[in-house]
């Protein structure tokens, strides 16, 4: 577990690397959407061919990507974190979607920037970025002031035909 901590840590100091190697090549970014002004990242969805859908997110000031899901019908704000294996929910969020786990349920071991904790495993039906949509994801609920903010992790973007960092972009493709 160990090794995963120091890869998330390593891919998100890179992440924020590239952001601003990206910031300084003065690329062209997408236009604001109305999303954008709530301090989230803007993305533009485009369908490139039928059946094959993409949205393009942008970094924020610190070189995060940042993403606006609708899961299991209700909104939710995501750090898109590549070095994470499973998405990870805060306790408030996953009770928001309707988990609930039972203290007994806090079972497996993390570490986080926090330190050590115990999460529970939870199952998400379903999880909508921009019409980029993944069912059926294994997740974890950190406990109350073990995590900041929810964290997408690979059990979504695995399941994607691929994604990208191009432009200054994080670029999801179903």
């Amino acid at each position: 577990m160990r090794t995963v901590l120091i890869v998330a840590v390593i891919m998100a100091a890179s992440g924020s690397y590239l952001a601003k190697v990206a910031e300084r090549l003065d690329l062209p970014l997408p236009a604001k959407t109305e999303s954008a002004s709530k301090d989230m990242n803007a993305f533009a969805m485009a369908e490139v061919e039928p059946g094959v859908r993409k949205v393009a997110l942008r970094s924020d000031r610190s070189g995060h990507f940042r993403a606006e899901a609708r899961v299991d019908g209700r909104d939710l704000d995501f750090l898109v974190d590549t070095g994470a294996t499973v998405i990870a929910l805060t306790q408030k969020d996953a009770e928001r979607i309707g988990i609930r786990p039972f203290l007994n349920e806090y079972t497996t071991s993390v570490n986080t920037a926090n330190g050590p904790a115990k999460a529970a495993r939870a199952r998400i039906s379903r999880i909508d970025i921009g019409g980029v949509v993944v069912r059926d994801v294994d997740a974890l609920v950190m406990p109350e002031g073990a995590l900041k903010q929810n964290l997408l992790g690979m059990t979504y973007l695995s399941k994607l035909k691929r994604f990208e960092y191009s432009r200054g972009q994080l670029v999801l493709e179903q």
